[in-house]
Protein backbone atom coordinates (compact mmCIF):
# COMPACT_ATOMS: atom_id res chain seq x y z
CA UNK A 1 0.00 0.00 0.00
CA UNK A 2 1.67 3.35 -0.55
CA UNK A 3 1.80 5.59 1.96
CA UNK A 4 0.45 9.49 1.76
CA UNK A 5 3.65 11.52 2.17
CA UNK A 6 1.65 14.38 3.91
CA UNK A 7 0.53 11.84 6.52
CA UNK A 8 4.28 10.13 7.07
CA UNK A 9 5.60 13.59 7.78
CA UNK A 10 2.73 14.41 10.21
CA UNK A 11 4.03 11.04 12.27
CA UNK A 12 7.35 11.76 12.18
CA UNK A 13 6.63 15.59 13.65
CA UNK A 14 4.75 14.25 16.10
CA UNK A 15 7.21 11.61 17.05
CA UNK A 16 9.81 14.36 17.22
CA UNK A 17 7.63 16.37 19.42
CA UNK A 18 7.13 13.45 21.68
CA UNK A 19 10.83 12.72 22.04
CA UNK A 20 11.78 15.87 22.47
CA UNK A 21 9.30 15.94 25.50
CA UNK A 22 10.34 13.05 26.88
CA UNK A 23 14.37 14.17 26.69
CA UNK A 24 13.54 17.37 28.42
CA UNK A 25 11.62 15.50 31.53
CA UNK A 26 13.89 16.06 34.28
CA UNK A 27 16.17 18.66 32.95
CA UNK A 28 14.09 21.28 34.92
CA UNK A 29 16.08 22.52 37.96
CA UNK A 30 13.35 21.25 40.95
CA UNK A 31 14.39 17.40 39.28
CA UNK A 32 15.43 15.56 42.65
CA UNK A 33 18.20 13.77 40.12
CA UNK A 34 20.13 17.01 40.31
CA UNK A 35 23.46 16.67 40.81
CA UNK A 36 25.85 19.32 42.22
CA UNK A 37 28.61 20.39 42.60
CA UNK A 38 30.11 21.83 45.91
CA UNK A 39 33.38 23.76 47.02
CA UNK A 40 33.83 23.47 50.85
CA UNK A 41 36.65 24.40 53.59
CA UNK A 42 38.69 21.40 54.07
CA UNK A 43 37.74 21.86 57.57
CA UNK A 44 34.43 21.26 56.96
CA UNK A 45 35.02 17.42 55.11
CA UNK A 46 33.87 15.27 57.48
CA UNK A 47 30.58 16.94 58.60
CA UNK A 48 29.91 18.01 55.01
CA UNK A 49 30.12 14.22 53.90
CA UNK A 50 27.65 13.56 56.60
CA UNK A 51 25.18 16.52 55.44
CA UNK A 52 25.48 15.21 51.66
CA UNK A 53 23.99 11.57 52.53
CA UNK A 54 21.56 13.03 54.37
CA UNK A 55 20.77 15.79 51.91
CA UNK A 56 20.92 12.77 49.60
CA UNK A 57 18.23 10.47 51.47
CA UNK A 58 15.72 13.41 51.94
CA UNK A 59 16.21 13.83 47.75
CA UNK A 60 15.73 11.08 46.21
CA UNK A 61 18.35 10.21 43.07
CA UNK A 62 20.05 13.10 43.86
CA UNK A 63 24.30 13.48 44.21
CA UNK A 64 26.57 15.90 45.63
CA UNK A 65 30.03 16.23 44.62
CA UNK A 66 32.48 17.93 46.62
CA UNK A 67 36.02 19.68 46.00
CA UNK A 68 37.66 20.38 49.55
CA UNK A 69 40.67 22.65 49.99
CA UNK A 70 41.78 25.84 51.60
CA UNK A 71 38.85 28.29 51.02
CA UNK A 72 41.38 30.73 49.60
CA UNK A 73 42.58 28.67 46.82
CA UNK A 74 39.02 27.31 46.33
CA UNK A 75 38.12 31.39 46.07
CA UNK A 76 41.02 31.63 43.35
CA UNK A 77 39.65 28.90 41.43
CA UNK A 78 36.21 30.15 41.43
CA UNK A 79 37.51 33.33 40.05
CA UNK A 80 39.67 32.28 37.70
CA UNK A 81 36.48 30.60 36.03
CA UNK A 82 35.71 26.60 37.83
CA UNK A 83 32.22 25.68 37.69
CA UNK A 84 30.55 24.88 41.11
CA UNK A 85 26.76 25.20 42.71
CA UNK A 86 27.72 26.38 46.32
CA UNK A 87 30.41 27.62 47.78
CA UNK A 88 31.20 27.23 51.73
CA UNK A 89 34.07 29.23 53.11
CA UNK A 90 35.99 29.12 56.49
CA UNK A 91 36.08 32.84 56.61
CA UNK A 92 34.47 36.35 55.67
CA UNK A 93 37.64 37.54 54.03
CA UNK A 94 37.29 34.70 51.30
CA UNK A 95 33.37 35.03 50.50
CA UNK A 96 33.78 38.23 50.08
CA UNK A 97 36.34 37.86 47.12
CA UNK A 98 33.87 35.55 45.31
CA UNK A 99 30.76 37.83 46.09
CA UNK A 100 32.87 41.02 44.86
CA UNK A 101 33.94 38.97 41.55
CA UNK A 102 29.80 38.49 41.14
CA UNK A 103 29.56 34.92 41.36
CA UNK A 104 27.15 34.32 43.98
CA UNK A 105 23.05 34.41 43.71
CA UNK A 106 21.92 36.17 46.22
CA UNK A 107 23.43 36.92 49.37
CA UNK A 108 25.65 34.34 52.01
CA UNK A 109 24.65 32.91 55.18
CA UNK A 110 26.86 32.73 57.93
CA UNK A 111 25.95 28.50 59.71
CA UNK A 112 28.90 28.04 61.89
CA UNK A 113 32.26 29.23 63.30
CA UNK A 114 35.44 27.30 64.47
CA UNK A 115 38.10 28.40 67.10
CA UNK A 116 41.83 27.19 66.64
CA UNK A 117 43.82 24.75 69.21
CA UNK A 118 46.84 23.42 69.45
CA UNK A 119 47.49 19.73 68.60
CA UNK A 120 50.56 17.56 69.85
CA UNK A 121 51.39 14.18 69.03
CA UNK A 122 49.98 11.72 71.48
CA UNK A 123 50.96 11.85 75.33
CA UNK A 124 52.24 15.58 74.27
CA UNK A 125 55.99 14.59 74.39
CA UNK A 126 57.77 18.20 74.15
CA UNK A 127 55.11 19.51 77.11
CA UNK A 128 53.38 21.76 75.41
CA UNK A 129 50.82 23.49 77.77
CA UNK A 130 50.31 27.17 76.44
CA UNK A 131 50.30 28.82 73.14
CA UNK A 132 54.35 30.41 74.32
CA UNK A 133 55.23 26.94 74.48
CA UNK A 134 55.11 27.03 70.41
CA UNK A 135 58.12 29.57 70.20
CA UNK A 136 60.52 27.68 72.26
CA UNK A 137 64.00 26.62 70.74
CA UNK A 138 63.67 23.43 69.62
CA UNK A 139 59.99 22.94 68.95
CA UNK A 140 59.16 21.81 65.11
CA UNK A 141 55.99 23.91 65.08
CA UNK A 142 53.43 23.98 61.60
CA UNK A 143 50.63 26.15 60.77
CA UNK A 144 48.43 27.27 57.80
CA UNK A 145 49.79 29.62 55.40
CA UNK A 146 48.55 33.35 56.20
CA UNK A 147 46.24 33.61 52.75
CA UNK A 148 44.06 30.44 54.67
CA UNK A 149 41.35 30.99 56.99
CA UNK A 150 43.24 29.22 60.14
CA UNK A 151 46.47 30.94 58.78
CA UNK A 152 44.83 34.37 59.23
CA UNK A 153 43.68 33.20 62.47
CA UNK A 154 46.93 32.10 63.93
CA UNK A 155 48.51 35.43 63.15
CA UNK A 156 45.61 37.48 65.05
CA UNK A 157 46.45 35.47 68.23
CA UNK A 158 50.13 35.81 67.49
CA UNK A 159 49.32 39.81 67.36
CA UNK A 160 47.07 39.24 70.50
CA UNK A 161 49.73 37.43 72.86
CA UNK A 162 53.03 38.94 71.46
CA UNK A 163 54.03 35.64 70.91
CA UNK A 164 55.66 34.89 67.25
CA UNK A 165 55.98 31.54 65.93
CA UNK A 166 58.98 30.39 63.33
CA UNK A 167 56.74 27.63 61.41
CA UNK A 168 58.74 25.05 60.03
CA UNK A 169 56.15 24.89 57.40
CA UNK A 170 52.98 26.87 56.23
CA UNK A 171 50.38 24.72 54.86
CA UNK A 172 47.42 25.26 52.25
CA UNK A 173 44.91 24.11 54.17
CA UNK A 174 43.84 23.22 58.04
CA UNK A 175 44.19 19.30 57.13
CA UNK A 176 47.68 19.02 56.17
CA UNK A 177 48.54 20.74 59.30
CA UNK A 178 47.11 18.20 61.13
CA UNK A 179 48.24 15.16 58.70
CA UNK A 180 51.93 16.46 59.35
CA UNK A 181 51.27 16.28 62.89
CA UNK A 182 49.99 13.12 62.84
CA UNK A 183 52.69 11.73 60.67
CA UNK A 184 55.22 13.08 62.80
CA UNK A 185 56.80 15.72 60.84
CA UNK A 186 56.14 18.47 63.76
CA UNK A 187 55.89 18.71 67.00
CA UNK A 188 52.77 20.81 67.19
CA UNK A 189 50.45 22.32 64.50
CA UNK A 190 47.52 24.80 64.86
CA UNK A 191 44.18 23.44 63.65
CA UNK A 192 40.78 24.19 64.11
CA UNK A 193 39.01 22.42 67.27
CA UNK A 194 36.30 20.69 65.20
CA UNK A 195 39.38 18.99 63.39
CA UNK A 196 41.04 17.85 66.59
CA UNK A 197 38.21 16.29 67.90
CA UNK A 198 37.81 14.62 64.96
CA UNK A 199 41.47 13.45 65.39
CA UNK A 200 40.61 11.76 67.85
CA UNK A 201 43.24 9.60 69.56
CA UNK A 202 45.66 10.14 67.04
CA UNK A 203 46.55 13.84 68.78
CA UNK A 204 46.68 15.40 72.19
CA UNK A 205 45.02 18.25 72.34
CA UNK A 206 46.20 21.78 74.24
CA UNK A 207 43.47 24.45 74.59
CA UNK A 208 44.61 28.03 73.20
CA UNK A 209 42.22 30.55 75.35
CA UNK A 210 43.72 33.33 73.42
CA UNK A 211 42.14 31.55 70.59
CA UNK A 212 38.63 32.63 71.55
CA UNK A 213 40.21 36.60 70.32
CA UNK A 214 40.35 35.01 66.73
CA UNK A 215 37.45 33.08 66.14
CA UNK A 216 36.41 32.47 62.10
CA UNK A 217 32.55 32.42 60.49
CA UNK A 218 31.31 30.00 58.39
CA UNK A 219 29.16 31.62 55.46
CA UNK A 220 27.60 29.46 51.97
CA UNK A 221 26.04 30.61 49.21
CA UNK A 222 24.56 29.55 46.12
CA UNK A 223 26.82 30.46 42.66
CA UNK A 224 25.46 32.31 39.87
CA UNK A 225 26.58 30.13 37.33
CA UNK A 226 24.93 26.97 38.75
CA UNK A 227 22.83 24.61 36.02
CA UNK A 228 20.69 23.61 39.05
CA UNK A 229 19.92 26.80 41.04
CA UNK A 230 17.39 25.47 43.08
CA UNK A 231 18.83 22.36 44.05
CA UNK A 232 21.54 24.88 45.24
CA UNK A 233 19.62 27.14 47.07
CA UNK A 234 17.96 23.67 49.08
CA UNK A 235 21.42 22.33 49.61
CA UNK A 236 22.31 26.06 51.07
CA UNK A 237 19.03 26.02 53.10
CA UNK A 238 19.54 22.46 54.49
CA UNK A 239 23.31 23.21 55.69
CA UNK A 240 21.77 26.23 57.83
CA UNK A 241 18.40 24.66 59.01
CA UNK A 242 18.23 21.71 61.37
CA UNK A 243 19.88 19.20 59.87
CA UNK A 244 23.05 21.06 58.90
CA UNK A 245 23.32 22.74 62.74
CA UNK A 246 22.81 19.03 64.60
CA UNK A 247 25.83 18.02 62.35
CA UNK A 248 28.16 20.43 62.53
CA UNK A 249 26.96 21.17 66.54
CA UNK A 250 28.40 17.08 66.61
CA UNK A 251 31.55 17.68 65.12
CA UNK A 252 32.12 20.48 67.20
CA UNK A 253 31.11 23.67 65.42
CA UNK A 254 29.84 26.72 67.12
CA UNK A 255 26.37 28.82 66.10
CA UNK A 256 27.09 31.73 63.90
Amino acid sequence: MKQNPSRAAAVIALAVLILGTLSGCGSDDTDSGARITVFAAASLKSSFTELAERFEAQHPGSRVEFSFAGSSDLAAQLDQGARADVFASADQRNMAKVVDAGLTAGSPVDFATNTLTVVTAPGNPKGITTFADLARPGTLVVTCAPQVPCGSATQKVESSTGVDLAPVSEESSVTDVLNKVIAGQADAGLVYVTDATGAGDAVTVVAVPEAAQAVNTYPIVALADSGVPETAREFVAFVTGPDGRAVLADAGFGEP
